[in-house]
């Protein structure tokens, strides 16, 4: 049954709320991450990116469900910046997933069931304050504060980048989302599909992530910061393409 964690069919949802921290590492510090399949997807031939998007789903399903159908949940992603060359010579912009989670059982279970994301369950915290808004997980330990502000948004110090612009490049979502199995040579390609996709810049106050830590990566900076809000998102049917 191997075969139904390949994303067997397309799955509708509506982000509620996406927020995505980019973090630029020195390519050589990411590179022991990835897959020998892929390859980093750079800047300036130095910088490799770490994301970690927090999105608020309603109405996750798959597609051709009624929305009625569907569940809410608070998904974490942890994800590398990467390219794929497929069989076929077509070079693919896309993530590789390092950990996933989300704050319900259900989730975990069914993720698990119909995906290679490895999800677990944490618990999720979100506090909206005068011009500040948390999240945070006593589970995970991590927590990030942003301003809420309205106004002009500068770069994080020491970003790579030298305007939102460039740094729009690496915000997040890429169009493909790639699981590899190193035994057959094979990768499973999931293709994003949304609409209206305007990312806004966001202020970060502070941020705190174990699993970051974790990784041990040295000259790890903050690149950049966006949310989105109200956007529908799919995604289709996992494909399968062999490297081997």
């Amino acid at each position: 049954m191997q075969f139904l964690k390949n994303h067997p069919f397309a799955v509708d949802a509506h982000f509620e709320s996406s927020l995505v921290l980019t973090f630029a590492a020195p390519k050589e510090q990411v590179q022991p991450l990835i897959p020998e399949c892929l390859r980093l997807d750079t800047f300036d031939d130095t910088w490799a990116f770490i994301a970690i998007a927090m999105v608020q789903t309603r109405h996750l399903r798959p597609k051709g469900f009624p929305q009625f159908m569907g569940n809410d949940f608070f998904l974490i992603g942890y994800r590398v910046f990467v390219r794929y060359a497929t069989s076929e010579g077509k070079r693919l912009r896309g993530l590789y997933i390092m950990k996933s989670e989300t704050n319900k059982r259900k989730m975990q279970f069914f993720g698990n069931a119909f995906t290679h994301y490895n999800y677990t369950t944490t618990d999720i915290s979100q506090s909206v304050g005068k011009n500040v808004k948390t999240i945070s997980s006593n589970k995970s330990k991590f927590r990030v504060e942003i301003d809420t502000t309205k106004g002009e948004v500068n770069l994080p110090t020491g970003s790579p980048f030298s305007s939102w612009k460039e740094a729009r490049r690496f915000a997040g979502p890429l169009p493909n989302t790639f699981t590899v199995n190193a035994e057959d040579k094979s990768t499973l390609i999931i293709k994003g599909v949304r609409s209206n996709w305007k990312p806004s810049p966001v202020k970060v106050n502070s941020y705190k992530f174990s699993f970051l830590d974790s990784l041990n990566l040295k000259g790890t900076v903050l690149a950049n910061c966006f949310e989105i809000r109200d956007i529908p998102y799919s995604w289709n049917k996992g494909r399968l393409d062999s490297w081997g």
